[in-house]
């Protein structure tokens, strides 16, 4: 299998179905092409008719969207183990799954994903507090009636959590309260080897891309303590 993906950085939708096969301990080679590269569209548009990434090719076969790819790989590999074995808990975690994939707008705007960014909170709109309460809820929810004391949503690592992987990031980097069990839970998705192999090598990126920089025109990165002129 070949993933290609957008920056480590900044590319959400690539972090979820890489984070879900490395978690998953799945063997896959992998291409990463800034989502400002002149060459994207031309390059990306011989994989796929969309022009986004990521991308999984597998033999003849090419799958894109996230959501699709995590389900293809889990088709293919059910030794993953990457949707709950109980129907109850696999119904529910594919309804949050593409409640993720198709919502959370505000959010997805007013926090980009940005892995190199300090840890500093912003102003927060009604609508982006609505769209938190909301996953929180889904994550306080999940512990409740599935987690059975695990670390994660379902008990063990699973599609549901790849899939809000990203919102993790978000929450962390930008200083946002939610509750204890999701605290815990945020901070379990953090201490995962896959969670810091991404993110050492998202901030070894040197790409910059001004729309997802919410400090702009000042470039914040972690590892730096300061700025980038």
């Amino acid at each position: 299998m070949h993933l290609i993906m957008g920056n480590k950085n900044y590319s959400s939708w690539s972090f979820r179905p890489w984070f879900a096969m490395k978690v998953a301990g799945l063997h896959f080679e992998e291409t990463v092409i800034s989502l400002d590269a002149p060459d994207f569209k031309e390059r990306v548009s011989k994989l796929s008719a969309t022009t986004k990434v990521p991308v999984l090719i597998d033999g003849d076969i090419v799958v894109w969207e996230s959501l699709a790819i995590i389900e293809y790989v889990a088709e293919v590999r059910p030794d993953a183990r990457l949707w709950p074995a109980d129907r109850a808990a696999r119904a529910h975690a594919r309804a949050i799954a593409n409640e993720m994939h198709a919502g959370f707008a505000a959010l997805r705007r007013h926090c980009p994903m940005n892995m190199a960014r300090p840890v500093r909170p912003r102003e927060l709109p009604e609508d982006v507090v609505a769209d938190i309460r909301r996953i929180d809820a889904i994550w306080q929810t999940c512990i409740g009636r599935f987690g059975r004391g695990g670390p994660f949503l379902f008990e063990q690592f699973s599609a549901a959590d790849a899939m809000y992987a990203p919102v993790v990031g978000r929450f962390h980097t930008y200083a946002i309260e939610v509750s204890g069990p999701s605290r815990s839970y945020m901070d379990a998705i953090m201490q995962l080897p896959a969670w810091s192999e991404w993110r050492e090598a998202a901030l070894r990126e040197t790409w910059v891309i001004a729309e997802d920089e919410v400090d702009w025109p000042e470039v914040l990165r972690e590892e730096e303590a300061g700025h980038i002129q």
